[in-house]
């Protein structure tokens, strides 16, 4: 049997390295800044950037996208993969 992913409308945003712009300014949604803040990014060693998930802390690495999900749970995704995956939609808010 064959099956197809519902179309859904995520968001997201791509892993820099950080989570704000030289200027000090956040780039990274409200979203991602309350995970940060709630303990849901977990900074390690050198600045790498773990989300704690259901499966565990995942590694983000720059260039990653990171994902929130239809259920809001966040988890990181490689460039390819999200881009094979996923198209840019119109915000509709």
């Amino acid at each position: 049997m064959k099956y197809r992913k519902k179309p859904v409308v995520i968001e997201a945003f791509q892993y820099d390295g950080d989570l704000i712009y030289s200027d000090g300014t956040p780039y990274a949604p409200d979203w991602a800044m309350e995970a940060n803040e709630n303990g849901v990014f977990v900074w390690e060693g050198q600045g790498d950037l773990y989300i704690k998930t259901l499966e565990g802390n995942m590694l983000v690495t720059p260039g990653d996208y990171v994902i929130k999900g239809v259920q809001g749970e966040l988890y990181p995704c490689k460039p390819d993969i999200f881009e094979a995956t996923y198209e840019a939609v119109e915000d509709s808010e």
